[in-house]
């Protein structure tokens, strides 16, 4: 007795809309809640913390700053930030919003995601890279979970589908 697959046990739809089809295209929308959501979250928490959005101070963007520093992949980076330690976490506060919003939407999907994996990117090279081991700094992962949408974007479920639809149609 064989236990091979025999070849006749699956035998694919021709509309391709079998269990996995429908699986495959939808593979992506979990990701996209949640780095949306979590980006979305992310913006928020920084705009509405007073203590946050300060040059100096216990929770400050510009005390965290400083303590990263020396211990950045990056320190010109930090250095910059440092500049305007304020205007720095507006921008990121404003960018991870911006990321959120447009990943969780799916518009300009692959553009938000590229934001949120430079985000990611910026934040890994300079607070989380001391973290050892890597793996226990957040931000590498969020870098790697970005790629998946700037590769596919957001095929089902969102604006840019719906625009492309309406494209196609012609009624654009």
């Amino acid at each position: 007795m064989t236990h091979g697959r025999r070849a006749d046990s699956h035998t694919p739809r021709p509309d391709g809309a079998g269990p996995r089809d429908t699986a495959a295209r939808y593979a992506l929308l979990p990701l996209r809640i949640f780095l949306g959501v979590t980006f979305v979250y992310a913006g928020l928490d920084k705009l509405t913390d007073s203590a946050f959005l300060k040059d100096s101070g216990a929770g400050s963007i510009g005390d965290m700053m400083r303590a990263v520093r020396d211990s950045s992949a990056i320190p010109a980076l930090v250095d910059m930030a440092l500049e305007s330690p304020v205007g720095f976490g507006y921008a990121i506060a404003f960018g991870e919003l911006a990321v959120g919003i447009g990943t969780l939407i799916g518009l300009l999907t692959r553009i938000a995601a590229l934001g949120g994996a430079l985000i990611s990117l910026s934040l890994w090279l300079t607070v989380s890279w001391a973290a050892e081991p890597y793996y226990y700094g957040n931000d590498l992962p969020y870098l790697m979970a970005w790629t998946p949408l700037i590769l596919a974007g957001a095929p089902l479920l969102s604006v840019d589908a719906a625009l492309r639809a309406r494209r196609r149609r012609g009624t654009f």
